[in-house]
């Protein structure tokens, strides 16, 4: 499985959370008759799209000698190892073995192929361990099935550890300043009370005294993949939709990197869906990118111990509550395991 019983509370917390879905890679990054190596969770793992546009997920390792699939060659339903021509079908089972026909390996399932799902153009795969190998429920972000909402995603890599990536999300308080020359965050008040608001798939974390301004409320949502929703006020020069939102989503790629999605909507119908998307491409998303990179250069300035050497505050209750959440997690994950052990 994804998870091995060695894996500590520290690990899981560094590396990202298992028994959920995550983010992997865009769609696009994936053709027909193509396959792409990809690293989640610190592991490697093998996007394999057939021609009719089917997609798989196996472990990045060949089962005779361990050598990287995803060096092999793709054979329209499997995939072949360079190393010795191994032959390994979209569910991970071994269909031939050209060096010795008829060998114990072959109809056996010897290469991990985990569940996946596309949704608004990205791929989500689930990650589990050696006591839930089956996928957790999954319940995808409303904004992304609305045919009356239009969105775009938004894909970068940013050389963080994925909790900063959500903690930043979960901290509306930086909009006021890192991204206060920004086209949408320039207004409002540079002091604000916070309030955590619980919701059945998660919670709120908002200011009590501002709405609709600034970046002034979000929503940590756990429904079998982690993601935030927020609005953020557009000036009327972006066209007609009013307010646009963000779905948010981070993928750990490893301790050290982290895939950043982000889904820009609006609901938008008609001419006006129309207007939106061309003022979109030709304006406004060079000016969400030079948003995106003031976040990128500040995270990516962060120490790797920044949070052992923090003062925190009430505007970080958002962040703390998270970070509890997560370690929490990841320890009962690692006890889990432990039990596994003994």
């Amino acid at each position: 499985m994804t998870l091995t019983t060695q894996a500590t509370a520290e690990h899981i917390y560094a590396t990202g959370l298992r028994n959920q879905w995550h983010p992997v890679v865009p769609s696009r990054f994936v053709k027909p008759g193509a396959m792409r190596k990809v690293t989640v969770l610190g592991e490697n793992w093998l996007l394999f799209r057939k021609s009719d546009g089917t997609l798989s997920m196996l472990a990045d390792r060949c089962p005779h000698r361990g050598a990287p699939l995803s060096l092999g060659k793709h054979l329209g339903d499997r995939v072949a190892c360079w190393y010795h021509g191994v032959e390994v079908d979209t569910t991970g089972t071994v269909t031939s073995v050209p060096g010795l026909p008829g060998c114990n390996l072959e109809g056996k399932a010897l290469v991990t192929a985990l569940p996946v799902r596309e949704i608004g153009g990205a791929v989500l795969a689930y990650f589990g361990d050696e006591e839930h190998p089956e996928s957790c429920e999954l319940t995808l972000p409303e904004p992304l099935l609305d045919d009356a909402i239009d969105a775009f995603l938004c894909y970068a890599e940013w050389d963080c550890n994925w909790r900063f990536g959500m903690e930043n999300l979960l901290d509306p308080m930086h909009g006021a300043f890192l991204h206060h020359e920004s086209h949408t965050m320039f207004d409002g008040e540079s002091q604000a009370k916070f309030r955590i608001r619980e919701t059945e798939r998660g919670y709120f974390f908002e200011k009590t005294d501002q709405r609709g301004v600034n970046f002034d409320w979000v929503e940590l949502c756990r429904t079998g993949v982690d993601w935030v929703d927020l609005s953020i006020p557009y000036p009327p020069s972006a066209g007609p939709g009013g307010a646009f939102g963000i779905v948010g989503m981070a993928c750990p790629v490893d301790e050290g990197r982290t895939g950043v999605f982000f889904w820009r909507y609006r609901k938008v119908s008609d001419w006006q869906r129309d207007t939106w998307r061309f003022l979109y491409k030709t304006l406004i998303e060079a000016r969400h990118w030079e948003v995106l990179e003031q976040d990128r250069v500040m995270l990516e300035g962060l120490p790797e111990d920044a949070d052992q050497h923090e003062n925190l505050y009430q505007h970080d209750l958002g962040v703390v509550r998270l970070r509890r959440l997560y370690q929490a997690q990841a320890k009962a994950q690692s006890r889990a395991q432990e039990q596994t052990r003994a």
